[in-house]
């Protein structure tokens, strides 16, 4: 599979006019908006906040949170932002709200979710993301209209890492998995689609717009949505 197959399957050619990809699935954070606004969020913000509240240092401070995530990265605690206000005593939405101005889409995404709404197809927004995280990304990049459904990692009962959340989807939504098309930033989510059957799945690589990273795995990557619009 190329990217040139992609844009066949989801546009169409010569022999297929409309093309047959019917569901395109999209992840929220480092795929269609910067992770930028997360990293600095999580990896600074948070700590810097937590320091200042228990008057110890930011190093102390980086070391307990960072041991924190990793305990409980791939659970649905992970992105749940009410468990990280009461296991920090911070409050993760109103901290999120003094950077907001951070919140930027990457370059084309707007244009790609235009064609999709063009050429008829149902765009669903798949994410591990909480509600009040979706709610604030998309009230402040506007990206909300043109979703068909949103498909979290709450409502499925696992996250997008196991397939228990693609069974869950299948059934939520009634595609046909080889004519959907899947893109996410994180490989371990783009492998457990894959696994699962989906038939086309990318990554998408600079999830944060201050970092250069490449895909270098056995799946197809792209660097922009540029790559996936229509000739």
């Amino acid at each position: 599979m190329s990217i040139s197959d992609v844009r066949a399957a989801l546009w169409g050619d010569k022999k297929h006019t409309h093309g047959h990809i019917t569901h395109v699935l999209l992840d929220m954070d480092g795929t269609l908006i910067d992770k930028y606004f997360d990293d600095y969020f999580w990896k600074h913000l948070v700590p810097q906040t937590y320091a200042e509240r228990h008057n110890i240092s930011f190093g102390s401070a980086t070391g307990q949170i960072l041991a924190l995530y990793k305990h409980h990265e791939g659970t649905l605690n992970w992105t749940d932002i009410d468990f990280w206000t009461e296991q920090l005593g911070i409050d993760i939405p109103a901290l999120k709200e003094q950077i907001h101005h951070l919140v930027d889409v990457h370059p084309h995404v707007e244009d790609f979710l235009k064609e999709l709404r063009k050429h008829k197809k149902h765009v669903v927004l798949t994410t591990n993301a909480h509600y009040k995280t979706i709610a604030f990304k998309m009230k402040k990049t506007a990206l909300g209209k043109y979703f068909d459904k949103v498909v979290t990692s709450l409502d499925m009962g696992v996250p997008k890492e196991y397939e228990g959340f693609w069974i869950s989807a299948q059934q939520t939504l009634g595609f046909n998995k080889k004519d959907v098309l899947f893109i996410d930033d994180t490989l371990e989510v783009a492998r457990s689609a894959a696994h699962y059957g989906i038939g086309y799945v990318l990554i998408k690589n600079m999830a944060s717009s201050r970092e250069i990273t490449s895909n270098n795995s056995e799946l197809h990557s792209i660097d922009s949505f540029s790559e996936l619009l229509p000739d």
